[in-house]
């Protein structure tokens, strides 16, 4: 299990250096989509398959199809339309690939050899969830949907049309 864990954190950390350091929007999110997916594993690693499912289907599932639609509804014309056939090149898709397939090969080791480690703990209903995010951990919920509110805030100031 530590082996998978700091593969993971390591991926992680290398797939979210590659985010920050790209200029182009489509290779940072392919290696964000890396980044979360990473972050997923470690969440399983740890023991908290629900969370590393959240994390999948929330962030790496329905936010990256939200960064996808602003990416296409910004098209600025036909310069735009010969970058996206350059970004449709394969050796674009080399990178976050690898990494992906790093992630998988470790998610495969991990539930070969140290399942029943992990997963061995007593299942956790998603009410007694909802009561302790919505209970002691109110205020945290509440800060990150006040973080996700202004992120959403900062995309419409940058993504509008400055003419009007």
């Amino acid at each position: 299990m530590n082996f998978v864990f700091y593969s993971s954190a390591i991926v992680a950390v290398l797939a979210t250096l590659l985010v920050i350091t790209r200029a182009n929007a489509v290779h940072a999110l392919l290696y964000l989509i890396a980044s979360l997916l990473a972050m997923a594993l470690l969440f399983f690693a740890l023991g908290a398959p629900f969370a590393a499912a959240l994390q999948i289907i929330i962030y790496a599932g329905a936010i990256m199809v939200l960064f996808i639609f602003v990416i296409m509804m910004l098209n600025l014309g036909s310069a735009t339309a010969r970058q996206e056939a350059q970004w449709l090149k394969p050796g674009i898709w080399l990178g976050p690939s690898l990494l992906c397939g790093i992630l998988a090969l470790e998610l495969a080791y991990f539930l070969m050899h140290d399942s029943a480690q992990v997963l061995s703990g007593a299942p956790i209903p998603p009410k007694q969830v909802g009561i302790a995010l919505f209970g002691p951990y109110a205020l945290g919920v509440e800060l990150a949907s006040m973080l996700l509110l202004a992120g959403l805030v900062g995309a419409y100031h940058l993504g509008r049309r400055s003419g009007r």
